[in-house]
């Protein structure tokens, strides 16, 4: 299975809080936290939430 690498490129100071939510259900806290997350629908659904948060790169 695919595999995906996000990284936490803003900050979340001054984001809603829903998004704040999102990021940390992922692993992110800090700027340049990275994380490896299963490509599922479910995970799609969370970057696409806070797209422009993050940066994602495909894990082969």
């Amino acid at each position: 299975m695919a595999k995906l690498k996000i990284k936490l490129v803003k900050s979340l100071n001054g984001r809603l809080d829903k998004h704040i939510a999102t990021a940390n259900s992922l692993g992110l806290k800090r700027i340049n936290n990275e994380t490896v997350q299963p490509d599922n629908p479910q995970t799609r659904g969370k970057i696409h939430q806070i797209g422009y948060l993050v940066q994602v790169t495909e894990v082969k």
